[in-house]
């Protein structure tokens, strides 16, 4: 096995149980591992500090467990019994969490480092569940999480579908192909409730592993605030806050997305849940892109305001442009919408902090002059966890603003 041996002192984020190790703490690596192969961390007393997946690039090891409970097989993989373990135990979170439940059967199972699988991500769709790998030590382990998944989940998951060609590392010389692991579903796609409110979700096409779990919650309170108001939803994607808006009583939504098989879904999922393409009038689809829609509409034409974009920094390198753009963004929406107005705004950007969010969002509201109010500030649900001890887990922001 790969021994990686820690430079002095650096062992201290390792024993605050953080999940990366980045290479300027490496002093030595014996042998030449493979990418995703399982190493062995040690102090630089040699002292066992956890067993975790090797990468190239700033982070090196991303740790699987920090104890001796299992060990790594020959081939360089964690053992079977490890994988149920860690399913198993997120699993229970879930079940404690009353997931899935009468009116919601799509939630997410596996959250990375919050369920301590650092670069996992499993969600789960009625009987389907679909997993993305982050990293390589993930993807060619593949095969058994789907079978620990079938294990612990029982009846509740019929089929496994791996969705990382996209989110894999390209460089690491893995064979990158979407397809189910286990025998395929009858069907890439299926009809799901969320609080009562139903999707089509498909995963083959779809964006990320096919819905955006993670904005549930505030979906749901999109929906409570949208009763006799004119809503806009920018960057709809496949229209979670039009259709939690339009069951809810809005007098009017218009979703739009520059993507026309977004815009399709959108309109499946309307029809799916009021009869109707434009859901008896209420409901206008537009294609285009978000921000140039925003810049021609009239000032005070919508009362309710989503803003929730793409990530605009994936990485530490674009946040200065991220922040610029969420900073123009906001601007307009403040700008334009109606007094008395209500602006749910987010960033999904890792990199961009909560903090630094805020603040981009304060000086988008100052260059418009208008009084603004937070009402709340928002984030992840529980079904996402973010550890303790890796606050980097805390990925989505957004705010609730009162526009006079």
């Amino acid at each position: 096995m790969t021994t990686i041996v820690l430079k002095k002192g650096r062992e201290e984020s390792l024993l605050r149980f953080h999940p990366w190790i980045f290479s300027g703490a490496v002093a030595s690596v014996s042998g030449t591992p493979y990418e995703g192969e399982v190493v062995e961390v040690v102090s630089s007393e040699h002292k066992f500090l956890a067993y975790g997946h090797y990468q190239k690039g700033s982070i090196a090891v991303r740790v699987l467990t920090f104890s001796q409970d299992y060990h790594p097989s020959t081939d360089g993989r964690m053992p079977l019994e490890f994988w149920e373990d860690r399913i198993s135990r997120a699993l229970a979170l879930r079940r404690v969490l009353e997931f899935p439940s009468h009116g919601t059967d799509c939630f997410r199972l596996v959250h990375g480092e919050g369920d301590s699988l650092p670069g996992l991500v499993v969600d789960i769709y009625k009987d389907v569940a679909v997993l993305q790998a982050h990293s390589a030590g993930m993807y060619i382990s593949v095969d058994l999480i789907a079978e620990a998944i079938m294990r612990c989940c029982g009846d509740m998951v019929k089929a496994v579908y791996n969705k990382s060609a996209a989110t894999a590392p390209h460089k690491a010389g893995l064979d990158l192909v979407d397809g189910y692991v286990t025998t395929p579903s009858e069907s890439d796609e299926r009809a799901v409730s969320e609080n009562g409110n139903l999707f089509y979700v498909n995963w083959a096409s779809g964006q990320k592993t096919g819905f955006f779990l993670d904005q549930r919650d505030n979906r749901e309170l999109v929906g409570e605030y949208s009763k006799g108001r004119k809503v806009l939803n920018l960057f709809c994607y496949t229209g979670g806050f039009s259709v939690y808006a339009l069951n809810c009583g809005a007098s009017s939504v218009v979703s739009v997305d520059s993507s026309a098989v977004a815009v399709e879904m959108l309109r499946r999922n309307v029809m799916l849940n009021t009869g109707s393409e434009d859901a008896a009038g209420r409901h206008t689809a537009v294609c285009a892109d978000a921000l140039d829609y925003l810049r021609d509409v009239s000032d005070g034409r919508f009362d309710l305001m989503v803003v929730d974009p793409p990530a605009f920094a994936k990485h530490r390198d674009a946040l200065d442009n991220a922040l610029r753009a969420y900073r123009r963004l906001n601007a307009s929406a403040i700008g334009k919408i109606a007094s008395g107005g209500l602006l749910f705004t987010y960033s999904c950007s890792q990199a961009v902090d909560r903090r630094t969010f805020e603040l981009t969002v304060f000086s988008a509201a100052a260059q418009t002059g208008r009084r603004v109010r937070i009402l709340r500030r928002l984030t992840q649900p529980a079904d996402h966890p973010v550890s303790i001890y890796h606050p980097e887990g805390d990925y989505l922001k957004g705010l609730l603003l009162y526009v006079e």
